[in-house]
């Protein structure tokens, strides 16, 4: 799913208009980075949790040239899915009803 899909989505389910949808959407992926950025970790209960992690500085390999080059420390945002998520996804896939039904119904937290 793109995020314009996303947007659509959104628009759809909740019966605004697609400005107000791609607000909404843009807002929460910005909010997510702003916490990320000040190291804050984001817990979506019912689907999971964002935090960064802390890469060391390594030596790595130019492969063109097969030069050492110096990789800098960096912090990578990582994403770990909820228990609740992993059972919506691999129950979905065995029968044929749509995951966000059931996901929805189970009063996650937005």
């Amino acid at each position: 799913m793109t995020k314009a899909e996303l947007v659509e989505e959104v628009a759809r389910v909740s019966e605004l208009t697609k400005k107000h949808s791609e607000i909404i959407v843009n807002t929460v992926f910005d909010s997510i980075v702003d916490a990320l950025r000040k190291d804050e970790k984001i817990e979506l209960r019912g689907f999971g949790s964002f935090r960064i992690r802390q890469r060391r500085s390594r030596q790595g390999r130019n492969p063109k040239t097969g030069d050492k080059v110096d990789v800098p420390a960096k912090r990578i945002p990582y994403f770990k899915p909820g228990k609740e998520l992993k059972e919506l996804i691999n129950t979905s896939a065995e029968s044929s009803e749509p995951a966000a039904s059931s996901f929805s119904s189970t009063g996650a937290e937005p």
